[in-house]
């Protein structure tokens, strides 16, 4: 990582339009037409990695390691949420963001998340290799 005093207070952002398939009847999830939870993860990792693009080095990404996520009001199809991510700490290759997302005014949904940075190559490599031993076990 780069500039990793600069870090700390980063600010990414993402949105995203709730369209039919994306409600919890269409995946199985409820039988409710509002935002299916996933989608408000997904919208918050996308904001967390558009805040720390700039700080990577070429090679590194990052993955989910934990998310503390409250869910504080429904969205209905049609709605386009915005979500931010802020970096508010950075030790060793975890960084830990404070996430929010909006439908217009309204805060439907926050999270403080953790991630790791890891070498993209090295990591699938070690990924790949557990499967394969996972598969010849069986």
């Amino acid at each position: 990582m780069r500039r990793t005093n600069e870090i700390i207070g980063a600010i990414g952002f993402s949105s995203m339009l709730i369209r039919p398939g994306d409600c919890s009847v269409a995946m199985g999830l409820g039988d409710l037409p509002i935002a299916a939870t996933s989608h408000f993860l997904n919208v918050m990792e996308s904001a967390a990695l558009t805040a720390i693009a700039e700080f990577l080095d070429i090679g590194e990404t990052t993955r989910l390691l934990k998310i503390d996520l409250d869910v504080l009001e429904a969205v209905g199809i049609g709605a386009e949420i915005r979500a931010t991510a802020t970096c508010t700490e950075f030790s060793g290759r975890e960084i830990v963001f404070a996430c929010e997302i909006y439908d217009g005014d309204r805060l439907v949904s926050r999270a403080t998340m953790k991630r790791a940075v890891v070498e993209r190559v090295s990591f699938l490599a070690r990924t790949a290799a557990q499967s394969i031993i996972g598969k010849s076990t069986e």
